[in-house]
């Protein structure tokens, strides 16, 4: 394995992990910003409104469990991606993240925010999706060269 596409795996999931701590945080504290810590609260009024599941359930969703929910989900998957080396754990964690972003991009969609406000969840699914695509390359070739070195030592290589 080429240790530019393992610096690459290590270098997004500690950037993303970094990112979605920080702002699962951010929903959760005013630690780091009071102002975008309230403005988060109005915004999950209307969030909470368009959650896909509550008019398929005829449920009304508390828009401030819903935040709490989504930050405590962002700052577990971003502390994974972080700090727990083993991959089947990254790879749950990110696609718990691409969930919460597909999520956070239906619902700019449905409360027509600006693409201001909706740009950031676009780019970070894109990162995730990035993300995934990256590390499957990367199995995909240890695996071939597990199944060649293999294939040698048990003297059947053919060429």
């Amino acid at each position: 394995m080429p240790a530019s596409t393992s610096i690459v795996l290590k270098s997004l999931s500690i950037l993303l992990g970094l990112f979605f701590i920080f702002i699962g945080t951010m929903k959760l504290s005013p630690y780091f910003s009071k102002e975008l810590h309230r403005d988060l609260r109005k915004e999950y009024v209307k969030y909470a409104k368009v959650f896909p599941l509550a008019s398929l359930f005829d449920l009304k969703i508390p828009s401030k469990w819903y935040r709490r929910v989504v930050g405590i989900l962002e700052v577990i998957c971003g502390l994974a991606m972080v700090f727990i080396p083993y991959h089947k754990v990254k790879n749950t964690a990110n696609i718990m993240l691409l969930s919460l972003m597909l999520l956070a991009v239906y619902s700019h969609y449905m409360v027509s925010d600006p693409f201001e406000r909706s740009g950031p969840a676009l780019v970070f699914t894109f990162m995730l999706g990035g993300r995934l695509v990256v590390w499957y390359q990367i199995n995909r070739r240890e695996m071939e060269a597990a199944a060649a070195a293999q294939a040698t030592a048990n003297g059947l290589k053919q060429e």
